[in-house]
């Protein structure tokens, strides 16, 4: 099945540019914007594995790069074919795609390992030897810029064999476009109504970040699921304040400063967004998502 991406043109095409030029990439940008999505477009379209890696403390250059089996090594010692091949590795034996996840919660000395790939193009593996990387391997890089965990890790030497590509979040009818393809079955109402909630908690005071675009989606397929379950109206007040809670509330990143509670901050959201207050008054007359 084809994959495609949407409202990413701009973005699609420098990174397409950059990978054909031989450049390895650092994309930037928050959860939920479609990098994943963008690059697997871009591995299928060069016809190269796309290799996944999820950054976190514990991707260590051991797991990273792959090692011998010790039962194989105690049976037959340090042979070549009793080497398993780590992400990195098998990334370069077969010239494919390394995307790593979360750059800035990697590990420095994992790090280093591909600041010695970038810059060398290939890397010796004790017992191993060197491993050399196929002409068509690049490696990219993503993080969260809202996102403060390890950011010292980042070097300017990585930045230095990278080219930046900035990704944000998408316009509004993009991310209605979107929702309308992850919950088909969700009325337009719906769907415009969970874009706004989850918009709405990007620009809130109180929130440090906000929902993706990913909120909106549960969201858009919750609502029908609850009120069926309660046998209401697809415009319930409750329905949608306990939906909109439960899609948003744990996406969303409080200030430092802030004395409320996530959910507080969502009910004002809703109660701003849907405009109807619990006994079923609204401002300038009561309006149904389900309409």
């Amino acid at each position: 099945m084809s994959i495609q991406v949407v409202g990413r043109q701009r973005e699609l095409e420098l990174v397409r540019a950059a990978l054909a030029s031989g450049a390895h990439i650092l994309i930037e940008g928050p959860p939920g914007t479609g990098k994943s999505t963008l690059l697997r477009q871009v591995a299928e379209s060069r016809h190269t594995e796309f290799v996944l890696v999820e950054g976190s403390a514990e991707l260590t250059p051991a797991r990273l790069i792959g090692s011998f089996d010790p039962a194989l090594v105690l049976e037959q010692g340090y042979r070549p074919e009793n080497f398993s091949d780590g992400p990195l590795v098998r990334a370069m034996r077969g010239g494919g795609l390394l995307y790593i996840e979360e750059l800035n919660r990697v590990p420095e000395e994992t790090i280093n390992v591909l600041l010695t790939v970038m810059s060398e193009g290939e890397i010796n593996v004790p017992r191993l030897g060197r491993v050399p990387a196929d002409p068509s391997f690049r490696l990219v890089a993503a993080m969260n810029p809202y996102d403060s965990v390890g950011t010292s890790r980042i070097s300017t030497a990585l930045y230095d064999r990278t080219c930046r590509v900035s990704v944000g979040y998408q316009d509004a009818e993009t991310e209605r476009q979107i929702v309308r393809l992850a919950a088909s079955r969700a009325k337009p109402a719906l769907i415009a109504e969970g874009v706004e909630l989850t918009r709405a908690t990007r620009d809130h005071p109180d929130l440090r970040s906000g929902a993706s675009v990913r909120g909106a989606i549960d969201y858009a397929r919750l609502v029908p699921e609850l009120v069926g379950l309660r046998a209401v109206s697809d415009g319930d007040w409750q329905a949608g304040l306990d939906a909109a809670l439960t899609t948003l509330s744990g996406r969303v990143r409080l200030h430092e400063s802030c004395r409320r509670s996530a959910d507080d901050v969502i009910e004002e959201i809703f109660r701003r967004v849907r405009a109807v207050q619990p006994d079923g008054d609204a401002a300038g007359g009561e309006t149904s998502p389900g309409e």
